[in-house]
C-alpha cells in the first residue's frame, strides 16, 4: 500500500501568494472552490460563457471568469469538468494560457491516462482525488472532517509537486482523513473498473435482476423493490461502517448463512472471467475509445438511449413511489435537482 498522509504531513502555506483556478462548478467543483476559500486560498472559478452555474458560484462569494481568463489567472489550474469534455476544453481554453511553474490538477486520471491530455514539460501535474461525491467533500468539511483522497504526481517540473497537491489536499479538508499515494494509471484503471463492474454496472444490475426475477415469480414489485434495492443501502452501511465481518454479525444467521452457500452460486467463476474481461478493455484504451467516441458523437445517441432505456424500467416508478414514505426523499429530490 503507498504512504498515507495527514494534516501534519502537509503545509497550507505553500498555496499562500498562489491563485487557484477551479475549471467547473458542479459536484466536485463547487466543493473544492468553496472548502478551499474557507481555508484561506485565493481561488477563482472558470467556466464557460453562458453557464448556468456562473450566477451560483458568484452568488457564494467567489469571482468567476471564462476557463481561458481563469488559466490565464491562475497559478494552479484544476479541471472538475466532465472526462469526454476535458480534452477540448485543455486545448482550446488552457494550454494557450500556461505559463513555466503552473501545475494542472485533476480529480481523476482519465484525461492524462489516455493522452486527451498532454501538458508541456514546465508545468507540474498532479491529482487529488477525494473518494466520495462533492456534495460529501464539502458537508464532511463543514463538519470539521474530510473525504479520504489519492494522490499522484505525474510530473514534477519544479521538484514540489508532491508538497503542494499535499496542501491542496488539505485545504479541500482530504488530509484530516488522510490521503493515500498513488499513480494516474493505478486510480484510473480501478476507478473505472470499480465503478463498471461493481459500485454502479454491477450492482444496478445485480439488483434489477433481483427484482424482475421476483417479479416474473409473480411477487409483488413493492415487495422485489423493498428486498432487492432498497435494503442495498442497509448492508452497505454495515459493511462501511465494520466491513464484512461487522457486517456478517448484524444480520440473521439465516442471512448469513444464505451469504455464504449462494453468494457463489450468483458470482461465479464466469462472472470473475467477464470483470477480467473489463478490465483487460479498460487497460488497454478499449473502453476509453468506445467511451469517449459515443460521447463525441452527433447528439450522444447510443448514450441517451440506454440513459432512457434504463429510465424507463417499472422499478423506477415502483421505487419513487417507495421513496415517498421516507423523509430522505427530498434530499434525494434536492440532490438531483441542484
Amino acid at each position: 500500500m503507498g504512504k498515507i498522509y495527514y494534516q501534519e504531513d502537509c503545509n497550507l502555506s505553500l498555496l499562500d501568494g498562489k491563485t487557484i483556478a477551479i475549471i467547473g462548478y458542479g459536484s466536485q467543483g463547487h466543493a473544492h472552490a468553496l472548502n478551499l476559500k474557507e481555508s484561506g486560498c485565493n481561488v477563482i472559478v472558470g467556466l464557460y460563457e453562458g453557464s448556468k452555474s456562473w450566477a451560483k458560484a458568484e452568488s457564494q462569494g467567489l469571482e468567476v471568469y471564462t476557463a481561458a481568463e481563469a488559466a490565464k489567472k491562475a497559478d494552479i489550474i484544476m479541471i472538475l469538468i466532465n472526462d469526454e469534455k476535458q480534452g477540448d476544453m485543455y486545448k482550446k481554453d488552457i494550454e494557450p494560457n500556461l505559463k513555466e511553474g503552473n501545475m494542472l490538477m485533476f480529480a481523476h486520471g482519465f484525461a492524462i491516462n489516455f493522452n486527451q491530455i498532454i501538458p508541456p514539460s514546465y508545468v507540474d501535474v498532479a491529482m487529488i482525488a477525494p473518494k466520495g461525491p462533492g456534495h460529501t467533500v464539502r458537508s464532511e468539511y463543514i463538519e470539521g472532517k474530510g473525504v479520504p483522497c489519492l494522490i499522484a504526481v505525474e510530473q514534477d517540473a519544479s521538484g514540489k509537486a508532491k508538497e503542494k497537491a499535499l496542501a491542496y489536499a488539505l485545504g479541500i479538508g482530504g488530509a484530516r482523513a488522510g490521503v493515500l499515494e498513488t499513480t494516474f494509471r493505478v486510480e484510473t484503471e480501478t476507478d473505472l473498473f470499480g465503478e463498471q463492474a461493481v459500485l454502479c454496472g454491477g450492482v444496478t444490475a445485480l439488483m434489477q435482476a433481483g427484482y424482475e426475477v421476483l417479479v416474473e415469480a409473480g411477487y409483488a414489485p413493492e415487495n422485489a423493490y423493498f428486498e432487492c434495492i432498497h435494503e442495498m443501502k442497509l448492508i452497505v452501511d454495515l459493511i462501511n461502517q465494520s466491513g464484512f465481518e461487522g457486517m456478517r454479525y448484524s444480520i440473521s444467521n439465516t442471512a448469513e448463512y444464505g451469504d455464504y452457500v449462494t453468494g457463489p452460486k450468483i458470482i461465479t467463476e464466469e462472472t470473475k472471467n467477464a470483470m477480467r474481461k473489463v478490465l483487460k478493455d479498460i487497460q488497454d484504451g478499449t473502453f476509453a475509445h468506445e467511451f469517449l467516441t459515443d460521447m463525441k458523437s452527433c447528439n450522444q445517441v447510443h448514450f441517451r438511449s440506454m440513459r432512457r432505456n434504463a429510465a424507463e424500467h417499472d422499478l423506477e416508478a415502483v421505487g419513487k413511489e417507495l421513496r415517498k414514505l421516507y423523509s430522505w426523499n427530498k434530499e434525494e429530490d434536492k440532490l438531483i435537482n441542484n
